[in-house]
Formats: structure tokens, C-alpha cells, sequence
């Protein structure tokens, strides 16, 4: 079990576990996901750490067939810039490894922002805490438990 399993446990909310065999020589996780469990792109979610200030990191969950709009990030936190947060930054902060990070049983809660696509679906596909492991979730149940807002974060 990983911890964003545990915390889905924990909180009785209904997901399911979608498992896929990861391809080592594969960097494009979501892609990858998308492809091997058959899902639509649009429905399967990455997770991106973005660095708001030298001290600030937040979650943006969107869909891996769309581009992070830092300026819309920028926007949503009501900052004047943000910027992708450095891999091992983001893996350290996290607890997960590169490909892997869920939005779900971090290390420390994180403000985190849902791209607004969320709301087209009854559920979507995020990482289960390491590459080849997917969590099916309804999008509310996901905002709750990360409190995150619900705002467009894509280009």
C-alpha cells in the first residue's frame, strides 16, 4: 500500500486500483498510463509541484494531454510569477518518486489547485504513489481530502 491508498482508506471514500507494467525507458508517466490502462488523456491526471516562492511549493493537478499555464497558476495563488519546482526538490517534499507522485499522501499537505476539467467527469485517474499504479477518484472526493480549489491551469 502507498500512503495516498492508506489516505483514501482512512477517509472511506470509494476509488479503485489500476495497475499497468511500467516501462523503465518510458519519462512520459502520464502518457504512459493513459495508454496502458486505455483511458482517454483527458481523463487520466498528472501531478506538478510548481515553486511559488524559494520557500512555497504547490500541487496542480490537470489532465496529461494539456500544458501547465504557469501565468494561470500564477493567477490561482494570486502571485506575480511561479515556476516548476526543481525533480529532486519536488521528490524530497513529496515522499514520491519522479512518475510517481500523487496528489494524495504527500509528506505535508500542500495548497493544491484542480484544473477546472475536473468537472467533466464522475471520476478521474490520478498516480497511486508510484509509476505503474493509477487510483480511479471521484474529483470531489479529491478536492476535499487536499482542499484543494478547483480553478483553469492549463494553456
Amino acid at each position: 500500500m502507498t500512503p495516498a491508498i492508506n489516505l483514501l482508506k482512512k477517509n472511506k471514500c470509494d476509488f479503485k486500483i489500476h495497475k499497468y507494467d511500467h516501462d523503465p525507458e518510458c519519462t512520459n508517466f502520464g502518457e504512459e498510463a493513459a495508454l496502458k490502462l486505455g483511458l482517454d488523456e483527458n481523463q487520466v491526471y498528472k501531478t506538478l509541484l510548481v515553486e511559488l516562492t524559494p520557500k512555497e511549493l504547490v500541487v496542480c493537478v490537470l489532465p496529461v494531454a494539456n500544458q501547465l499555464s504557469l501565468k494561470e497558476v500564477a493567477s490561482a495563488f494570486d502571485v506575480k510569477k511561479a515556476v516548476m519546482a526543481n525533480k529532486d526538490e519536488a521528490q524530497k517534499v513529496t515522499g514520491y518518486l519522479l512518475g510517481g507522485i500523487s496528489p494524495l499522501g504527500q509528506k505535508k499537505l500542500l495548497r493544491t489547485v484542480l484544473d477546472e476539467s475536473v468537472n467533466k467527469f464522475e471520476t478521474i485517474f490520478v498516480s497511486g504513489g508510484k509509476r505503474g499504479l493509477d487510483i480511479e477518484v471521484i474529483p470531489k472526493d479529491l478536492q476535499n481530502l487536499l482542499k484543494a480549489k478547483i480553478q483553469r491551469i492549463t494553456s
